[in-house]
């Protein structure tokens, strides 16, 4: 009788580690809210204020590694405030941008609840009058990321079954290329709520 036992604990732990090893495919849908700060080099000041973002995610992972990449369209929005003459000046500053973050991450957690962790590079594709969401979608799909602005993402989320929740913060690495705006490098902080469709 314990022969029996200590092979059926034997063949559970057997399937659980193998299991881990099998690579699994997620797909979901995304939305949430984002604050966006504009980094300049003493000629403006910033403060952060309220923004969205909606798209779509998926998640390639196998030995608890996971690549997430995710495609959303965010809207950005910010006061700049004069540090020079006229100081004091405000100028409201908003975009809008699809945003294609590339992340690496880890999950711990069993029986439908997990705690993730990810981190890795974002590529923001502006869209204005020279780029429009048709033309940045194509540009996604091609691999066309030349003079689009990068940032980089860290952040943590928890799933529970099919939703989760996760908190990020991306920072600027390259300027975002705006007119008007060449020499400012986008901070933010996202929430969003993630739903799995499978």
């Amino acid at each position: 009788m314990k022969k029996v036992i200590l092979s059926a604990i034997f063949l559970c732990f057997s399937s659980v580690a193998f299991s881990q090893l099998l690579p699994s495919f997620q797909f979901g849908l995304k939305g949430g809210a984002n604050l966006s700060k504009l980094s300049t080099e003493n000629t403006f000041s910033s403060d952060n204020k309220a923004g969205y973002y909606a798209g779509l995610w998926a998640r390639i992972g196998a030995a608890g590694i996971h690549f997430q990449p995710e495609l959303y369209l965010s809207g950005k929005n910010t006061t700049l405030v004069s540090n020079v003459d006229p100081v004091g000046v405000e100028n409201k500053v908003r975009f809008t941008s699809l945003d294609v973050p590339l992340l690496i991450g880890t999950k711990i957690g069993a029986a439908g609840v997990g705690l993730r962790l990810n981190t890795g590079p974002v590529v923001s594709f502006l869209l204005d009058d020279k780029q429009s969401f048709g033309q940045a979608t194509g540009n996604v799909f091609k691999g066309r990321f030349k003079n689009q602005s990068v940032g980089w993402q860290f952040g943590a989320g928890l799933d529970i079954g099919s939703l989760g929740v996760d908190l990020r913060y991306e920072a600027g690495i390259s300027k975002i290329g705006k007119e008007g705006y060449s020499d400012t490098r986008m901070n933010l902080f996202t929430l969003g709520l993630a739903y799995r469709l499978f």
